[in-house]
C-alpha cells in the first residue's frame, strides 16, 4: 500500500473507527433492551443470552477467517461487504417477529461484524507503521468502545422508552451507509504480498468447538449434563483436533506458531478474560437495574454511565502509555482495577448501595478502559506486516469468545441460583457466584499481564518474530516452511 499523507490516514483511521463504533454500540445497546425483549418476546434466561451470543459465537468463529480472507483478496473489498451485512442483519433484526428468527438475525449480524473489525485493525496496521504512532492510532480505536459504552445504554435506554426496543437497530443503518461511502472515497485498497491459502477444515474445527462449548454451558442448567456433556465433549475433541491438524498444513487458519511469543499468548488470554468479564459485567448490571430496582431503559443507561466514562477517558491515556511506555504498567492497573470491582460486588454486595455501586462501576471502567489498547498493540506488534489480517483476527477472536463465554457462564450460574424464583427476591444471591467469576478474570488479567510484559516475554516476541520472517522468507522463495 502506498504511503498516505497524514490527513489520509487520520480518515483511514476514523473510517474504521466508524465500523468499530457500530459494532460496539449494538452490543451496549442491545444490554439496556434486555428486559423489554424478554417480556415482548416472552423469552428465558437462556433466550436472553442466546441474542447475545448468537452474535459474538458467530463473530468469534469466522473473524480469523475474515481476516485470513481480506489478507488474500483485499481488505478494502472484504471491509465493505462487511458493512453491507451488518446493515442488512440489522435491519431484519428490527423486523424480527419472534425470539428464534431474532437470534438469527443476530447471526446474519455477526457474519458482517467479522469482516469490519480485525479487517479494519489490519487496515490501521498497514496504514501507521511507525510503532508510536500506531499505539496512538490503536488508542483512538479503544476511546471508540468507550464512546459505545457512554452512549450505548442512553441512546438504547431513550429508545427503547420512546419508540421501542426494534428502533435499537436503526442507529445502524444512517452509520453503516455513512462508512461504505467514505470507504468507496478514502480507503485504499490493500493486500497481503503472498495469499494464503483457504484452511476449511480447521475453520470447521473453530466453529465446532466454539459452538458446541457454548451451548454446552448455556444449557447445562436447564437440560442439564445429559444434554451438555455430549456437546462439552464435541467441543473437546474440536479442540483437539485443532491442536493436531493446525501445526501439519503449511498455511493453517491458527498459526500456532504465534503463540510461541509469550507477549501474543498472554494478550490473547487476557483479551478471553477482560471481554469475558465485560460480557458477564453487563448481562448482571442490566437485569439487576431494571428488574430488581425497576429502573426503566432510560434510567438503567444514565446508571452506566459511571462505567461508561471512564472507559473513555482512559483508553486513550492507555494508548499513549502504551506508546511511550510499553504495555505493562496499563495492564497492571487494569487487572487491579477489574478485580477490585468484581471483589466488591461479590464479597460486599455493592450493588444493595447507591455509593458501593458507584464505584464498582467506576473501578470497572477504569480496569476495562487500560485493557485494550495494550491487548492490541501487543497482538500484532513483532508479527509480519502480511499476516497483520490474520494476527489482529486471533486478537479479535480472543476478544469475541470471551465475551461469549463470559455471558454463558455467568448466565448459567445466575439461571441455577435463581431457579424458579423471582428476580427481586434471590438476584443479589444468586448473583454472587458471578461475581466472584468476574473478580477471578481480573486478577487473571493482573497476573498474567505481569508475567508477559518482561524482560523474559520480550526475548521470545523477538525470537518467535525471527522465526515467522525466516519461515516467510523461505516461502515467498519456494521453498517451504
Amino acid at each position: 500500500m502506498p504511503e498516505l499523507s497524514h490527513r489520509r490516514r487520520l480518515l483511514v483511521l476514523a473510517v474504521c473507527c466508524m465500523s468499530l463504533l457500530i459494532v460496539s454500540l449494538d452490543n451496549t445497546v442491545l444490554n439496556v433492551a434486555l428486559p423489554a425483549m424478554e417480556r415482548d418476546l416472552h423469552a428465558t434466561t437462556a433466550g436472553l443470552q442466546w441474542t447475545i451470543d448468537a452474535y459474538t459465537l458467530v463473530l468469534a468463529a469466522l473473524l480469523m477467517l475474515a481476516g485470513s480472507t481480506a489478507d488474500r483478496i483485499g481488505r478494502r473489498k472484504v471491509f465493505m461487504a462487511g458493512l453491507v451485512v451488518f446493515s442488512a442483519g440489522s435491519l431484519l433484526c428490527s423486523l424480527a417477529p419472534n425470539l428464534d428468527l431474532l437470534i438469527a438475525a443476530r447471526a446474519v449480524q455477526a457474519v458482517g461484524g467479522s469482516m469490519l473489525n480485525p479487517v479494519a485493525m489490519s487496515i490501521i496496521t498497514n496504514t501507521f507503521t511507525d510503532p508510536r504512532e500506531r499505539a496512538r492510532a490503536i488508542g483512538a480505536w479503544g476511546a471508540v468502545v468507550g464512546i459505545s459504552m457512554a452512549a450505548g445504554p442512553l441512546v438504547g435506554g431513550l429508545l427503547v422508552e420512546s419508540v421501542g426496543w426494534r428502533s435499537i437497530f436503526w442507529v445502524n443503518l444512517p452509520v453503516g451507509l455513512a462508512a461504505l461511502l467514505l470507504t468507496l472515497r478514502f480507503l485504499p485498497e490493500s493486500r497481503a504480498p503472498r495469499a494464503r491459502r483457504p484452511d476449511p477444515v480447521g475453520q470447521l474445527l473453530v466453529i465446532v468447538l466454539f459452538g458446541s462449548l457454548t451451548y454446552a454451558i448455556i444449557e447445562a442448567p436447564t437440560a442439564g449434563a445429559v444434554v451438555s456433556g455430549p456437546f462439552a465433549a464435541v467441543a473437546l475433541a474440536a479442540l483437539l483436533g485443532l491442536l493436531w491438524y493446525e501445526p501439519r498444513r503449511d498455511e493453517p487458519l491458527i498459526d500456532l506458531r504465534f503463540f510461541r511469543s509469550a507477549p501474543f499468548s498472554g494478550a490473547t488470554v487476557i483479551a478471553i478474560s477482560a471481554f469475558a468479564s465485560l460480557g458477564g459485567f453487563l448481562f448482571l448490571s442490566t437485569l439487576y437495574l431494571q428488574n430488581v430496582r425497576g429502573l426503566d431503559a432510560l434510567h438503567a443507561g444514565l446508571w452506566m454511565l459511571p462505567m461508561a466514562l471512564p472507559t473513555f477517558l482512559c483508553a486513550p491515556l492507555s494508548g499513549r502509555l502504551v506508546a511511550g511506555k510499553g504495555p505493562r504498567l496499563p495492564l497492571l492497573i487494569a487487572g487491579v482495577a477489574m478485580t477490585a470491582s468484581g471483589v466488591l460486588f461479590a464479597a460486599f454486595d455493592a450493588e444493595t448501595s447507591d455509593v458501593t455501586l458507584f464505584i464498582g462501576y467506576v473501578l470497572f471502567g477504569i480496569g476495562f478502559g487500560f485493557v485494550n489498547a495494550p491487548i492490541t498493540n501487543t497482538a500484532v506488534s513483532g508479527m509480519p506486516r502480511s499476516q497483520a489480517g490474520v494476527a489482529a483476527a486471533v486478537a479479535s477472536t480472543s476478544r469475541q469468545l470471551g465475551q461469549t463465554l463470559g455471558v454463558a457462564v455467568v448466565g448459567a450460574v445466575l439461571a441455577s441460583g435463581i431457579g424458579s424464583s423471582s428476580y427481586r427476591d434471590v438476584f443479589v444471591s444468586a448473583a454472587v457466584p458471578g461475581w466472584w467469576i468476574l473478580a477471578g478474570c481480573g486478577f487473571a488479567v493482573l497476573v498474567v499481564g505481569a508475567v508477559s510484559s518482561g524482560r523474559w516475554a520480550r526475548r521470545t516476541a523477538e525470537r518467535a518474530a525471527e522465526r515467522l520472517d525466516a519461515v516467510e522468507v523461505r516461502e515467498a522463495a519456494g521453498v517451504g516452511a
